[in-house]
């Protein structure tokens, strides 16, 4: 559970902005997203492997 206190004279934008800075680092919206839809762990593995060789291929291209 996020608490967020209110200082006096703060206004409810400032406390509101610092709730969702919070609620952001916490990561549960993302870990909401990742879980709407399943994958299976072939393809999740597929696509670790398939942005590995991008990298691999644009750090190869940096260097000539």
């Amino acid at each position: 559970m996020i608490i967020i206190n209110v200082k006096e004279n703060e206004s409810i934008d400032k406390a509101l902005k610092r709730f969702k800075k919070k609620f952001e680092r916490t990561g549960v919206l993302k870990e909401l997203r990742r879980r709407t839809a399943y994958e299976k762990p072939s393809i999740s593995n597929r696509t670790i492997k398939i942005k590995a060789a991008y990298r691999q291929k644009m750090y190869a291209e940096e260097n000539y």
